[in-house]
């Protein structure tokens, strides 16, 4: 569940535009997001991503309906997104073999497109994420001028920045202005 969680903040801040580290981050377009989101799959995903010609406008569809889900203002309306993408994307579990491992719970959809096999899993992230972790574990990055999302996995739900970079831009104003203060 952890590097589903990671590939969903990657996309949605690949293909969705806001604000990072005080720079202005852009949607890519549509090959570019193909291209670096690929980068962040398996070997089969990655080929199955590539050949498929509406990958683009889809995954930058997909990105939308995740980032809406994701900062929806009240968990039920986030229920709400997540359950009619599972819907949308038709998501099926399954029981894939690891070469080095035991055999794992995975789902994907069954619309047919590759967007939509990897969207099914990635919807039915969101709601494990839900159950097992609680409603609050999606946000937007607090850094100042960031707006990036993330997901929080932590124990003790203690996630308020999008990457380690803000994270350290945040502690050094902080520090710089307790240190102005006193």
């Amino acid at each position: 569940m952890t590097g589903q969680a990671a590939l969903i903040a990657e996309l949605v801040n690949l293909a969705t535009p806001h604000r990072q580290g005080g720079a202005v981050v852009g949607r890519l377009a549509h090959e570019e997001l193909v291209g670096a989101f690929a980068t962040k799959l398996d070997a089969n995903a990655r080929t199955a991503l590539h050949a498929d010609p509406s990958a683009g406008p889809r995954l930058a569809e997909l990105a939308t309906e995740l980032r809406r889900a994701l900062l929806a203002a009240d968990p039920s309306i986030t229920a709400r997104h997540v359950n009619a993408m599972i819907r949308k994307y038709g998501a099926q579990p399954y029981l894939p073999e690891d070469a080095n491992g035991p055999f794992h719970l995975s789902f994907h959809g069954t619309a047919g497109s590759a967007v939509d096999t990897l969207a099914g899993g990635l919807a039915t992230t969101l709601a494990l994420i839900m159950d097992g972790y609680g409603p609050d574990r999606f946000g937007e990055c607090r850094a100042h001028h960031c707006d990036a999302v993330y997901i929080d996995l932590t124990r003790n739900n203690s996630r308020r920045y999008c990457s380690m970079a803000c994270t350290s831009r945040a502690k050094t104003a902080a520090y710089r202005t307790r240190r102005h203060t006193i």
